[in-house]
């Protein structure tokens, strides 16, 4: 089963390299196995852009960058890359036409059934729009992002073949999809990205009409995507996930409680604390401790936040990645700063991981699917994502994926009752009041960020 890659993106430190991590991480399947469907992958028109996706600083590591969510791993979940424009980065933008009828409508609906009755009344609403067709549907999805038996699932339920395709980062992506070298009928960016493509005309509004089960995608989420995708018209949530601290309880001193970022900067743990080598998820922990915004753009702030990660350096045994997962089961730190999916599976691995979302609030993430303009299939592409609101389908990708999903009808039928009441997978309201999701800081931002990255990795 896969590992979610956990959000992470470029960097560009006040030149014009990239500096690019994982987003998300595979558990253990190989990108170029089943993932790809029965048809032929398309030619990777992006790979200039992925050869130049990382490079290392110079005390050997990579810096990386978050949102949303990645490759050989990746956040991203919520995430956002740091870098220049060119690297495909995200602008936040006020959605410019009227909203789709019903973002939300008939949202309690699948509440209030049993798990197997919401899976039959899923499977009669797919019915609509999924009888037997004809031509493709075109996907570009991160790697491991998706059960492959849902995509053979689809091509027999429907007759559509699946053209799928997968990228590592959302900045490998977005200046393939822009310069037109691929062109594809549905793409699943992270929130960041999202905005960045709505700010350059990419998107097209999603026919809601035709996709009755977006009922089953819980409020909670539809109302989280308003930070970057406004009016809900060109965005429908597929997983989403949060930042926190992933820790060994063999390994705190005994009447530590674990509940702040704080513990991060405790000289006790001096060697035992691993932070994440993404400049957003780094500058995150320092903006939420310090009370400032996780978007703030005001150098005073920026810098303050510096000055507060250089304090805390001579105490982290090291800024890594996918790293912090295996360091933690094997039991190589105390502390670690870790995505929320890649926490379920520590915790599988090691029964003494303990995962919290510090209380001075995180980022929450969200990866999206989303029609771009140019899309030559879009009736196909709506029967898909109608058939990926399936509740029955959605908890296949759940069970793959390990991510959190935003489908309610799904989670009613998770049979594991520690994993459907989990507060890792499914947080409580008010575990999440506190946080909020990444927006692009634009250009200026970027360097800002990037000048101050730079320092904290140089000291």
């Amino acid at each position: 089963m896969r590992k979610r890659i956990a959000a992470v993106a470029a960097v560009a430190v006040l030149v014009p390299s990239l500096l690019t991590g994982c987003i998300r991480k595979a558990e253990e399947a190989s990108p170029d196995q089943d993932t790809k469907t029965s048809t032929s992958v398309q030619e990777d028109a992006g790979s200039a852009a992925e050869s130049s996706s990382s490079e290392a600083n110079g005390d050997g590591t990579t810096s990386t960058e978050a949102g949303g969510k990645g490759t050989t791993s990746a956040k991203a979940g919520g995430d956002e890359a740091v870098s220049t424009e060119a690297d495909g980065k995200a602008a936040s933008t006020e959605a410019d036409t009227d909203k789709a009828a019903s973002a939300g409508a008939g949202g309690d609906d699948a509440a209030s059934e049993t798990g197997s009755s919401a899976a039959v009344t899923d499977k009669e609403a797919a019915s609509v729009t999924s009888s037997k067709g004809s031509g493709e549907v075109v996907v570009y999805n991160w790697g491991e992002y998706i059960d492959p038996d849902v995509l053979k699932q689809f091509e027999e339920e429907t007759g559509i073949k699946v053209v799928y395709e997968e990228f590592e980062t959302n900045e490998i992506m977005y200046p393939k999809v822009a310069a037109g070298a691929a062109v594809y009928d549905l793409i699943c960016p992270s929130d960041y990205m999202i905005s960045k493509m709505l700010d350059t005309d990419m998107l097209q509004p999603i026919n809601f009409d035709h996709i009755p089960n977006y009922k089953n995608i819980d409020e909670t989420y539809i109302e989280q995507s308003k930070g970057f995708d406004p009016e809900n018209k060109y965005s429908i949530p597929y997983c989403w996930g949060t930042v926190g601290i992933l820790y060994n309880k063999s390994m705190i001193e005994e009447g530590d409680v674990i509940d702040s970022w704080e513990v991060l900067w405790d000289e006790k743990y001096k060697d035992n604390i691993l932070m994440q080598d993404s400049v957003r998820d780094a500058f995150m922990v320092a903006e939420k401790l310090l009370g400032y915004d996780i978007n703030t753009v005001d150098e005073e702030e920026v810098k303050a936040c510096a000055d507060k990660l250089i304090e805390q350096k001579p105490l982290v045994q090291a800024y890594v990645v996918d790293q912090v997962r295996d360091k933690m089961i094997g039991e190589e730190a105390a502390l670690g700063v870790i995505y929320s999916g890649e926490a379920i599976y520590t915790q599988r691995e090691n029964e003494n991981l303990e995962y919290v979302i510090p209380k001075e609030g995180s980022n929450f993430w969200i990866d999206s699917w989303v029609i771009p303009k140019n899309a030559k299939n879009v009736e196909n592409a709506e029967k898909f994502l109608d058939f990926l609101c399936r509740g029955d389908i959605a908890l296949k990708n759940f069970e793959y994926i390990t991510y959190s999903t935003p489908n309610k009808a799904a989670r009613e039928l998770i049979e594991d009752e520690d994993i459907r009441n989990s507060t890792i997978a499914f947080p409580t309201a008010q575990m999440l009041k506190n946080c909020s999701v990444y927006t692009y800081i634009g250009e200026d931002g970027d360097a800002l960020y990037a000048k101050y990255w730079d320092k904290v990795k140089s000291e």
